[in-house]
């Protein structure tokens, strides 16, 4: 039989690309764990990989186990994960290592149906980690696979939609090889990040482009389909900044919903209506008010106008002022140097609005 008589293996052309063109020299590719991987692939959700390197880095050395990071306080763990955004995850893996270190002794758990049990942990995500950590028979999904198998195979629809997706789960278990699985977890991830990308792909290089129908028929822009375009709405919030001689006093936020866990500042639109400890700042100290500039910040789903308002108070509101301490238990709320190092989580609004009073003070 000739080399043209050969039939097209899609795993073993990729297997063979990634041999010779493949990442094998990222942070959480060497000396491979469980919780290593676990913790990369939980960063590189939503985050892309030059990002995810510093943050992956230093979230290793502080936490080397995933005992240590079980036993870290919250705020440790959030304050490691400021700038990377959709906080969930960081409160997730949190919460999944208590759950190991309590049920696992500590173990990071080696099968399915345990790693899909634990908090923020979806199903390619569990077979990320155990294709890649232990070369179990697991295949992916995430927005690289996406990518490739829907230009391939020239999916119609969006991959969101789950009969789309499911689809494509199917196909993705048909192409899986007989061996090597955790290198061909890797190698798809890399050919949707490398070189079937968003735009401008370089299909010149692709070891499958011999096959690719999107290729054939020169539509790959097309696919995979986008989502439908929904208008995203506009909301608009005041945050609240109580300041005195370079401090400003947080808030922390409740568990549940964007930022939580994170510290910020009070929000409201309609700074005439302040919460009782606040309010008893203003009557307690001349207090002067004076608008930040103001700024848009984008979530996924809508958009935040924020304008800060600074309460620059005249007195000294508790003898704890020179203390970074919680000085309200039941408010949770801490006095802060704007101009010292974060030791708590914080949101990138209110990184923003720190940098600001940096400027000013």
């Amino acid at each position: 039989m000739t080399s043209q008589q050969v039939p097209f293996q899609f795993s073993k052309q990729v297997l063979a690309w990634f041999d010779e063109h493949g990442r094998k020299h990222l942070p959480w590719q060497q000396n491979k764990s469980r919780y290593s991987v676990w913790v990369s692939e939980i960063m590189l959700q939503q985050t892309q990989v030059k990002t995810v390197i510093p943050y992956f880095t230093k979230f290793m050395e502080k936490f080397p186990s995933i005992t240590d990071l079980a036993n870290a306080e919250q705020d440790q763990v959030l304050h490691l994960w400021t700038g990377l955004g959709y906080y969930a995850r960081a409160r997730n893996l949190h919460k999944a290592a208590q759950i190991v270190r309590d049920n696992y002794n500590g173990e990071f758990p080696a099968t399915f149906d345990e790693v899909l049990g634990l908090p923020g942990i979806g199903k390619s995500t569990a077979a990320a980690v155990l294709s890649l950590a232990n070369n179990q028979a697991y295949v992916i999904m995430d927005g690289n696979v996406k990518r490739v198998l829907a230009r391939f195979y020239t999916i119609e629809g969006w991959p969101g939609n789950k009969k789309v997706e499911d689809s494509l789960w199917e196909l993705a278990e048909s192409l899986k090889p007989s061996e090597r699985y955790g290198d061909y977890t890797q190698a798809m991830m890399d050919l949707g990040a490398t070189l079937c990308t968003r735009s401008k792909p370089n299909c010149d290089e692709c070891p499958v482009q011999s096959h690719c129908m999107a290729f054939a028929q020169g539509v790959q822009a097309e696919y995979p389909h986008k989502k439908p375009k929904k208008q995203i709405p506009v909301k608009t919030t005041k945050m609240v900044i109580p300041f005195y001689q370079g401090r400003v006093l947080m808030t922390k936020r409740p568990q549940s919903g964007i930022w939580g866990g994170l510290w910020g500042f009070y929000e409201s639109s309609d700074t005439s209506q302040l919460p009782a400890h606040i309010q008893q700042l203003i009557n307690n100290s001349a207090t002067k008010l004076e608008a930040l500039s103001p700024f848009r910040h984008t979530f996924s789903h809508f958009h935040l106008d924020i304008q800060p308002e600074l309460m620059i108070l005249g007195a000294a509101p508790s003898n704890n002022v020179n203390e970074p301490t919680i000085v309200d238990d039941e408010n949770q709320q801490l006095w802060f140097d704007v101009h010292q190092a974060s030791e708590v989580g914080l949101a990138a609004p209110t990184v923003k609005i720190f940098k600001q009073l940096q400027t000013m003070f």
